[in-house]
């Protein structure tokens, strides 16, 4: 059996997306002949937000967990000033000096082993001292855990793999000027260069940065769903009394959140009596939303319902009740929501495909630079593929189609979903995709 080192920020009980692709990997590599080691940071859910991820651990020791699965290394974690100034007065005060700080940290971090991150490094390379393994791979962002893999290579001479869920400098907003752009390109080229492979979870990714580092064996390992807790949420049926549409995660500035509120407030006012309820699982803009609702559009608050994050297993069984699932489209990218939403086996609502002023959104905020050489609709040929929704062309098109999904649910009590040939979308699935991989990369 292979024995893999894992550098892993996002890690549960931190609920997080970016955290439940190295959990799977944790969950399902002991089944195929690879024990995991994971390095992370200890992780509380006091807030149910994002001060979660600046609150102070409850212990200053390290927290070291065995089970038959793999190891699990939780390192302590201690908020630097920025983050106790925002713990302790809120994100409206001190933000000047506290983004100097943060810039502080994020600049020099990755000249000296400075910052809360560094924790995973120097855990790291203590159980490196006295324990062999096979292979390294390092799951970003953050990125400066890809320093850390490389380091900890060229000191015990150990294979690693650069993971990338995102992409890191090919970021139109990742920085803040052109000089520090120009630096994070010379350090991803830098850090790179003693990879043994890359794996990133789209072909977008892959052709970003296959223009940096040219020479390496890159492998596609998409996010998706586990399956373990998709099959406690079939279990579940649909309301049958209000029609419920859900959406999970966060909402970017190029989403069409607006729009998509003002045609269910135009459907409301021209449905009167019409039951219908829009339920949002851990959002970013709580307050933002709140106020435009009640500001713009008070006819429908008492028609939505927010709820903080949530553990994956309990929410995909709160998502199940739901009778649509609301997406905004992410263009050239996939995003990691999609994939439950095809286990639940709830139809999905695609908003838009091509509407005018989401396309100006778009034009505006959206931070990726777009090429020809890879789909620019990732999420319309998976949901066409899978037949699992509808391609919401603009908020013309949604008002015409909640008008006949409502009927269907008022004379069925549901909302039927077609959704077929999703198995290889489970993170099982792709676990032992990359098992192949650790394997070959470990004979090097």
């Amino acid at each position: 059996m292979k024995k893999l080192l894992i550098l892993a920020y996002d890690f549960p009980p931190y609920v997080s997306v970016g955290g439940l692709r190295p959990y799977a990997w944790y969950k399902y590599f002991h089944e195929f002949d690879v024990f995991p080691v994971v390095v992370t940071r200890q992780w509380g859910n006091k807030y149910g937000n994002n001060l979660d991820y600046i609150a102070p651990s409850e212990t200053n020791s390290t927290i070291i967990e065995n089970s038959e699965k793999g190891i699990i290394i939780r390192t302590p974690y201690k908020p630097n000033l920025a983050n106790k100034l925002m713990l302790k007065y809120g994100e409206n005060k001190y933000k000047f000096l506290r983004k100097l700080i943060s810039a502080y940290y994020e600049f020099f971090q990755w000249f000296f082993f400075i910052g809360p991150k560094s924790e995973l490094y120097f855990a790291s390379k203590e159980y490196l001292k006295s324990n062999k393994v096979d292979a390294i791979i390092a799951t970003g962002d953050p990125f400066i855990l890809f320093k850390y893999a490389s380091k900890l290579s060229n000191i015990y001479n150990i294979p690693w793999i650069a993971d990338f869920r995102d992409a890191w400098t090919h970021n139109k907003n990742n920085s803040f000027n052109n000089l520090i752009k120009i630096l994070n390109k010379l350090l991803e080229k830098k850090i790179l260069k003693n990879s043994n492979a890359i794996s990133t979870v789209s072909t977008f990714i892959k052709a970003k940065t296959i223009r940096l580092v040219k020479d390496k064996s890159f492998y596609i390992i998409p996010n998706g769903f586990d399956y373990e807790a998709i099959e406690q949420a079939n279990e579940i049926n649909q309301v049958k009394n209000i029609l419920n549409i859900a959406f999970v995660g966060t909402i970017y500035n190029w989403h069409p959140i607006r729009s998509f509120i003002s045609v269910i407030s135009n459907f409301l006012n021209k449905n009167p009596s019409a039951k219908l309820q829009l339920n949002f699982y851990g959002i970013n803009i709580t307050s933002e939303l709140n106020e435009m609702v009640s500001t713009e559009f008070p006819n429908i608050e008492q028609n939505i319902n927010i709820y903080p994050n949530t553990p994956n297993n309990v929410l995909l069984q709160e998502l199940a009740k739901n009778n649509l699932m609301l997406l905004f489209n992410y263009y050239s990218f996939m995003g990691t929501k999609i994939y439950d939403y095809l286990a639940i086996k709830r139809a999905i609502l695609l908003c838009y495909s091509n509407d005018k002023e989401a396309l100006q959104l778009k034009e505006k905020y959206y931070n990726i630079e777009e090429e020809d050489e890879y789909s620019h609709h990732l999420q319309e040929d998976l949901i066409k593929k899978t037949d699992s929704g509808y391609i919401v062309q603009n908020s013309e098109h949604l008002l015409i189609l909640l008008e006949k999904l409502y009927k269907e649910f008022t004379e069925t009590g549901q909302i039927k979903c077609n959704t077929k040939n999703i198995e290889k979308y489970s993170r099982k699935y792709q676990t032992e995709k990359l098992a192949e991989i650790i394997k070959k990369v470990s004979s090097f």
